[in-house]
């Protein structure tokens, strides 16, 4: 029944903490600054404006502040376990011979060629059109471990692809 990875009993502690970028962990704090400090005030107000307007029964202002503030206090939640479960990993300390969570990874399709380079990040951080893939990606999942000169295949919608892997560094 146990697979050795799980340390409590049935506690799921393997995915306790999630790991991200110190830029990640930024991004999350000021999300839920402003939350906090702008859109949970304004939606309290929305409220109270649309209340004010008397019966709240088939008043759509109402529900449509009620249901923002329902998103709004979801997210927050959210994102508070999120930082409280984040393990913060500053990828310019990290000293590794090998790709780990947090390389910058610059990689050449072996078929055509082209020239790619991507972050490892966090989850929530992933934005490839910023060059940021998730460790949860499967391009990620074949990089970790991994040197310079290897070849990864990456299973993709369109077939399997290759990419040898030109250098990866730590900024």
């Amino acid at each position: 029944m146990t697979t050795g990875q799980n340390t409590g009993a049935g506690s799921g502690h393997q995915m306790d903490k999630m790991p991200i970028t110190v830029q990640g962990k930024i991004a999350l704090e000021a999300e839920l600054k402003r939350l906090v400090h702008e859109e949970r005030p304004a939606v309290i107000k929305a409220i109270e404006e649309a209340r004010a307007q008397g019966d709240i029964s088939e008043n759509a202002e109402y529900d449509a502040a009620k249901e923002r503030q329902a998103m709004i206090e979801g997210r927050i939640a959210e994102l508070q376990n999120k930082i409280a479960t984040a393990e913060v990993v500053n990828p310019a300390e990290i000293k590794s011979d090998r790709v780990v969570f947090g390389a910058t990874v610059s990689l050449q399709d072996v078929d055509d060629d082209s020239k790619v380079a991507y972050q490892i990040v966090g989850i929530d951080e992933a934005d490839v059109k910023k060059g940021k893939i998730s460790i949860m990606s499967p391009l990620a999942r074949a990089l970790i471990g991994k040197k310079s000169g290897d070849v990864v295949t990456v299973n993709s919608p369109k077939g399997d692809k290759e990419y040898e892997i030109l250098k990866f560094e730590y900024k």
